[in-house]
């Protein structure tokens, strides 16, 4: 069955930030993933995964100034020594908490722009060559214009063209099935297609982005052909509960760790 990991950047919001992973591993989850860990010290991200025997799923590179409305640098012209210097601090992260995929954010930009589409591949074969040393996967996500207007990787067919002519064996797609149903639709013929270039999983409801278990997706016969497809890898709830985490736990109790 799937391997879900909390996502404690969205969900347990409840708590501060380290304390998420306690209340995650309380409510049944053993894996988590979230965002950025870069306010918190490696070391105290470790303490708690070791604590509540966590397994770290995934987090992403620095995405430039968030508060200034960057949502990563990969694909802007002039920034590649800070891309550098980005991938060496996720890094120190990942060797703290022993994660295996780190996604790559794009950032805002045409994708029909000659020099970001050349900057972009060049960052991403730099991280994924870098990343590979370390026996660590880079995914690439595509995410929808509506919650991220103006981002440069908005297409499946994008992602899947550049991970082919690449060729790195550790660049992996991260399918995100929320950002699937508003870009494309068609998520179970892209999970059957898609599925051998996948890394990690993301899971929400659509529209409003809360848990999996109402609204247009069928999550139960997804969850079924995620079993049936193979996938041994995790999948994150990157979701916004409706209120209070634990009280929208209910899809998760059949999935728990006991």
């Amino acid at each position: 069955m799937p391997v879900f990991a909390a996502n404690l950047t969205m969900m347990f919001n409840e708590w501060a930030f380290l304390d998420r992973f306690d209340a995650a591993a309380d409510a049944g989850f053993a894996t988590v993933e979230y965002l950025f860990p870069y306010e918190a010290a490696p070391e105290a991200i470790a303490e708690r995964l070791a604590r509540n025997n966590l397994q770290q799923a995934l987090f992403n590179l620095p995405p430039g100034d968030w508060a200034a409305g960057e949502r990563g640098i990969a694909a802007l012209p002039g920034r590649f020594d800070a891309l550098k210097a980005d991938v060496e601090r996720a890094l120190d992260y990942a060797e703290a908490t022993g994660v295996k995929r780190l996604h790559l954010m794009a950032g805002i930009a045409d994708p029909q722009d000659e020099d970001a589409s050349s900057t972009y591949r060049r960052s991403v074969t730099y991280a994924a060559g870098r990343l590979a040393e370390k026996g660590i996967d880079l995914l690439l996500e595509p995410i929808n214009g509506r919650n991220m207007p103006g981002y440069f990787l908005n297409d499946f067919g994008a992602a899947e063209r550049l991970i082919a002519e690449c060729g790195l064996p550790n660049l992996k797609l991260q399918f995100d099935i929320y950002h699937r149903q508003i870009i494309h639709g068609d998520v179970t013929m892209a999970l059957r297609r898609l599925l051998p270039i996948t890394g990690h999983i993301q899971i929400a409801s659509v529209p409003s982005r809360n848990e999996p278990d109402g609204e247009e997706l069928n999550y139960p016969y997804l969850f079924g052909e995620i079993d049936r497809l193979a996938y041994d890898g995790f999948v994150g709830c990157e979701y916004v509960p409706r209120g209070h985490t634990l009280d929208g736990l209910g899809w998760f109790k059949p999935f728990a760790r006991s």
